[in-house]
């Protein structure tokens, strides 16, 4: 790709944050809305659950596809595809008569997403080739998903309570039309060097592996362990098979080589492990506000702003500080930040009073816009700029896969403990397991986030950095030959 002006390369980061933000303002707008889509739809929890996941896990399971598939065709191509697709889905969600059909058009929105961020991210890194100015690049990126955080519940509340649920989608359509107009006359076309051929047979793994290891989390409240148990053995199955098939191919779905460096596998777990707190945290609030409070769906919304606030100024600051000083920095302050607050609801059952909500809610967003940059720095930095795109959707897929097993999981703990005909009463009890499950994801960001930014683990990803490579010189060296 040729090298583009600083102002262009700007351009193509604010069309690259637009794809970001309506998916994340898709997020965010749709947790507002829980409650009144479980009264129109007479949805069961599970149900809500289905609502959220059906999109995060397509999303999970396809976007190391779309990362790979754009690294070869095109990632201009793939990007804008994902745009139209992406617009479609929402126009059909709006249009759902029943829940079944709205999973049904989530999934296909999620078509559409899983060509998005991962390709953007691929966009941005080959576009931003200094390492300090992609980590600000990366902050921007970032301070999107605190954006989305800020007015996603706010303008999702004001439309839930004016118009109804179903408009919430139609936010989508004009930023889709948008963003498909500007990246067709700004955003230039660009590839990988050397294409990766498709893996067939990995990608049918990982679409089990998710979907087999979600159906069994979320059943198990419902179902019991007789319908719940095969799923979780077929998901064990799909992962063995993963581990077995990937490294024997030449051009592999997951590249497993990535892993032997400890920062990218750290960033992969981090990344996991605070989505996952992002969307239990998310999904017991919501709920807890309208719900039990009573709270309508604006007032649930302005609820969120002392956790989006925090997520949108911090998310820049974190970017200037990995460019400056790594990532370590800024993974300690979130695991700190996002364990403290969760720990205020798990200990103290902080949402009872409206003091302790808004530190809760404070200090996870501090925390939360910590996290991001280091993760995507983290999991790009060091890898041949070849294989942007797969390296960039593997550190998607764990945000996706966190957020599809925070909800899953915290919201099967909850359907397992709350009493339908005395909602209110037990609701409370009901979540606490759940918030301590986000506290134990904090901590995780917390630990790893020590543990994979040292010398040690700079050496890791020095060695696997150069193991990667090593193919490529070899066969430029044949080339010549």
């Amino acid at each position: 790709m040729p090298e583009l002006s600083h102002r262009r390369r700007l351009l193509v980061l604010a069309i690259c944050c637009m794809s970001l933000l309506i998916v994340s303002l898709d997020n965010t707008v749709l947790n507002v809305a829980l409650p009144a889509m479980q009264r129109d739809l007479d949805a069961s929890t599970a149900g809500l659950q289905w609502t959220i996941d059906a999109y995060t896990l397509v999303l999970a399971s396809l976007l190391m596809l779309a990362g790979s598939t754009a690294d070869r065709i095109g990632r201009r191509k793939v990007f804008m595809t994902g745009l139209v697709v992406f617009s479609l889905g929402s126009l059909l969600c709006s249009l759902a008569p029943s829940l079944d059909l709205l999973i049904v058009a989530r999934m296909i929105q999620a078509v559409g997403g899983s060509m998005l961020n991962p390709v953007a991210m691929s966009i941005i890194t080959n576009t931003f080739t200094d390492a300090r100015e992609r980590a600000r690049a990366i902050g921007v990126w970032g301070a999107v998903v605190g954006i989305s955080m800020a007015a996603g519940p706010l303008v999702g509340g004001l439309l839930v309570d004016s118009v109804g649920w179903r408009a919430i989608f139609w936010l989508n359509l004009p930023v889709g039309l948008a963003a498909v107009l500007l990246t067709l006359r700004f955003v230039p076309e660009s590839r990988a060097e050397r294409a990766r051929r498709p893996d067939p047979v990995g990608q049918a793994l990982v679409i089990v592996l998710f979907g087999a290891l979600t159906y069994a989390i979320i059943e198990a409240p419902v179902s019991g362990a007789g319908t719940s148990v095969p799923f979780a053995v077929l998901a064990a199955a799909a992962l063995a098979g993963l581990l077995w098939y990937e490294p024997r191919r030449a051009d592999p779905l997951i590249d497993l080589r990535f892993f032997r460096s400890a920062p990218f596998s750290g960033a992969t777990v981090i990344a996991i492990s605070a989505f996952a707190a992002l969307a239990g945290f998310l999904f017991l609030s919501t709920l807890y506000l309208q719900n039990v409070q009573g709270l309508s769906a604006l007032h649930a919304g302005l609820w969120m702003l002392p956790m989006a606030v925090p997520t949108f100024l911090c998310a820049p600051i974190s970017g200037r500080l990995v460019g400056s000083r790594g990532p370590r920095v800024p993974l300690l302050i979130a695991g700190v930040a996002m364990t403290s607050g969760a720990l205020l609801f798990a200990a103290f059952h902080a949402e009872t009073s409206a003091a302790g909500r808004f530190l809760g809610y404070l200090l996870f967003g501090i925390g939360f816009g910590f996290v991001n940059a280091p993760i995507t720095n983290t999991a790009v930095s060091g890898m041949p700029r070849a294989q942007a795109g797969v390296a960039a959707a593997v550190a998607s897929t764990s945000r996706q896969l966190g957020q599809t097993l925070g909800v899953a999981v915290v919201g099967a703990v909850l359907a397992a403990g709350i009493t339908p005909t005395a909602y209110r009463a037990t609701f409370s009890s009901a979540a606490t397991p759940g918030w301590w499950i986000i506290v134990t994801c904090g901590l995780a960001v917390l630990i790893l986030g020590t543990v994979t930014s040292g010398r040690w683990a700079r050496k890791t990803a020095e060695r696997t950095a150069e193991r990667l490579r090593a193919p490529e010189v070899r066969g430029v060296g044949a080339g010549v030959g």
